[in-house]
């Protein structure tokens, strides 16, 4: 069995740092044997907590952790053997809270990490997000997977000699752990080695020296990286800072750890001096005290305890109302009424004191009637009339002004209604009075959406509108119908086979066999089964394609004939031509002037407006071995003409004689016929060569 040892994070990075202090408190202390009694306190007995023999306060802080540093090496072994063992981290005990379990199941996870690293040949360099100690043991047990998967199973040689290598292994230091950092290496505080070098590093509120080894501690207060507030004087310390308030906080308070001052409870904390018959009530900063002897109404207690009189006229704010004076009473006060003597047209002001003329004018009182202006005067009043008005000599009464009539247009936008004393504007119809109460502004309708779809504003009223496939409704104005494109007289010529309406559009369709839509979204297109190989025709058959399917047909040449081509194998094809092939001596079948016998496919629409005759086969004539002046070459129908139905026509194209066969009449499919077409050459009156062509002709029951 394969054992590790790991090797933890800078165990003795600590005891470098605290053997300053022991060099400082006791200079005869070995900083060695304190950790070697920690070491050996951890071996024998396994907990560190038991009292150390050393009197010393910095040596028993070396022995206990080194002791904590043993331990957890000694854990980690443990979990490192665990992981080779059983290939699982389960504790033997079932214990996973105690310090040990921790560690032992920590070592043992990282440990079947670089395990199954070396499993699916991955790199043995850890992850540096694992932690120092967790990648080295990483490192180890992947490393040492390596090693022993590099043996082949058949090379297991002599076992003494292999017994031997085993022992001079465990008894060699895995070269894998020789750490440069182990017991903190070359650095004051932070070692980490990459493999080609050691790279030192200082804890927070420290920076690295000049030679690459010695921390020094970062001056926060000068670089200006504390967190101190407004107020607080900013002090350094080693490897960090503190902030102290500037001023104190003064009495009644005291300085939280937050460098707030906070108030003093003097009655919860009890440091109040109220006497046993008062009651201490606590305040920002200090405290009162309240006896518990409660004084009748109109009454206080003075600072001895003694209730005396409130005198309510001194200390209420105009106890009396006016035009009485208050008198003080034991506990109490009462009220006197003033009264003085004021002319008419005057009274008593409110503190009773003087005269003060009365506002005759001041509502609710209306003293001049309605369409008057009263206006005070001191000790009286007069009457005016008011804006609006004017004074009618023969009535002598106020009559309204009539505003609208007599500047028309010039006070209202739209409209003008005239009011008693004043006047009023009012809009039309889509719009509404603006902010000065006389102009008109137009009301955007469309804000509270009277459409159904689009909306668009206009001066004084708006105007729907419907999308593309829509058509506003001629009953009200504003809903949008939709536009059934296919019953439009036009619709029929939309879509090559069948149009159906969805609001505010329309889809084409095609059958739904043998078609596909186009991409123009309307016309249909024949699927060429026999192209595509989605046919069912067998071996021996031939597939011909024809509007909305195919056929299988299967063409035997007669005898004395062979098709052409089937030396060749070549690919079928839509038309199968069969050669005279005459035996030896066969004086009959050499005379037969028939030379080729061919069949052919052609597969035809329904056409939906027939005007005019539709060429729709060409038969070019091929000019045989004897000169072609002496020949006259003619096409024939023999057979399958139904209804004369077809024709054909010879035509010279291109120096050629072309036979044109035409169809002449409408044919509404499905249809099926087979057209026998002869194409005779004649010399002297006499068929000296013929060629004869069966024409399938296919007609879909549909028209595109």
């Amino acid at each position: 069995m394969e054992h590790v040892s790991p090797v933890l994070l800078s165990p003795l990075l600590l005891l470098s740092s605290l053997s300053l202090l022991v060099a400082q408190g006791e200079a005869d202390l070995l900083m060695e044997a304190c950790c070697t009694d920690g070491h050996q306190m951890a071996t024998q007995h396994r907990d560190c907590s038991l009292p150390y023999a050393t009197e010393s306060k910095e040596c028993r802080m070396v022995q206990e952790q080194c002791c904590h540093n043993q331990l957890e090496e000694l854990y980690c072994t443990t979990g490192i053997n665990l992981a080779n063992e059983q290939d699982g981290c389960a504790a033997p005990r079932g214990d996973n809270t105690s310090l040990e379990a921790m560690f032992v199941k920590r070592c043992c996870h990282c440990c079947l990490l670089g395990r199954e690293a070396q499993a699916q040949a991955q790199s043995c360099e850890p992850n540096l997000m694992l932690g120092y100690q967790c990648g080295l043991v990483f490192r180890a047990c992947c490393v040492r997977g390596q090693e022993s998967t590099e043996l082949a199973p058949g090379d297991v040689g002599d076992p003494q000699e292999n017994a031997k290598i085993a022992v001079a292994e465990e008894e060699q230091e895995d070269p894998y752990l020789n750490d440069r950092c182990r017991g903190g290496g070359p650095c004051k505080q932070q070692c980490r080695d990459t493999g080609n070098e050691v790279v030192c590093s200082c804890f927070v509120g420290y920076q690295l020296m000049s030679d690459g080894v010695s921390c020094e501690d970062v001056n926060e207060c000068i670089t200006g990286s504390h967190s101190c507030r407004l107020g607080e004087t900013c002090i350094n310390t080693v490897g960090s800072f503190r902030c102290q308030r500037e001023s104190s906080c003064g009495t009644g308070y005291e300085l939280t750890e937050d460098n707030d001052c906070k108030d003093i409870d003097e009655c919860e904390n009890g440091i109040h001096n109220c006497p046993p018959d008062f009651i201490c009530q606590n305040t920002l900063g200090s405290f009162r005290c309240r006896p518990k002897l409660h004084c009748k109404s109109g009454f206080i207690q003075d600072a001895l305890g003694t209730c005396i009189d409130i005198n309510e006229c001194l200390s209420i704010s105009a106890p009396c109302p006016v035009g009485q004076t208050c008198i003080n009473t034991e506990g109490s006060y009462t009220c006197q009424k003033n009264v003085p003597n004021c002319g008419r047209g005057y009274h008593l002001n409110e503190e009773g004191t003087r005269c003060v003329d009365v506002d005759e004018c001041a509502p609710p009182a209306e003293p001049c009637g309605p369409g008057h202006r009263c206006l005070n005067s001191p000790g009286s009043f007069r009457c005016d009339c008011k804006a609006g008005y004017y004074f009618d000599g023969i009535s002598r009464t106020c009559v309204d002004i009539n505003e609208c009539q007599r500047y028309p247009g010039h006070l209202c936008g739209h409209k003008c209604e005239n009011t008693p004393g004043s006047y009023h504007c009012s809009c039309s119809v889509g719009f509404r009075l603006s902010v000065d109460g006389r102009s008109c502004e137009d009301v955007n309708e469309c804000l509270s959406s009277p459409c159904s779809q689009e909306c668009a504003n206009v001066y004084g009223s708006y105007q729907c509108y419907c999308r593309r496939g829509y058509q506003l409704s001629d009953l009200d104005g504003v809903t949008c119908e939709d536009i059934d494109e296919c019953a439009l007289p036009t619709g029929g010529h939309i879509c090559s086979y069948r149009c159906i309406n969805i609001p505010g559009s329309f889809q084409c369709s095609c059958p739904s066999a043998g078609y596909r839509l186009a991409p123009n979204g309307r016309n249909c297109q024949d699927i060429d089964e026999c192209v595509t190989g989605i046919h069912n025709c067998s071996v021996n058959e031939t597939c011909f394609n024809i509007q909305g399917g195919f056929r299988c047909l299967s063409f035997e040449c007669p005898k004395n004939y062979r098709r052409s081509g089937d030396t060749l194998r070549q690919e079928k094809t839509d038309t199968v031509r069969c050669i005279r092939s005459c035996r030896p001596n066969d004086a009959a079948c050499v005379r037969d002037p028939v030379h080729t016998i061919s069949h052919t496919v052609i597969s035809l629409p329904t056409f939906r407006e027939f005007s005019r005759p539709e060429e729709i086969i060409f038969l070019r004539a091929v000019t045989p071995l004897y000169p072609a002046n002496q020949a006259d070459i003619i096409f024939d129908i023999t057979e399958g003409n139904l209804r004369d139905s077809f024709d054909i026509i010879k035509r010279y194209m291109d120096g050629m004689t072309v036979g044109v066969v035409r169809q002449v009449r409408p044919i509404v499919g499905p249809f099926h016929a087979v057209l026998k077409l002869e194409m005779n050459y004649v010399v002297g009156g006499v068929v000296s060569h013929r060629n004869i062509v069966n024409v399938h002709i296919f007609v879909s029951e549909y028209w595109f």
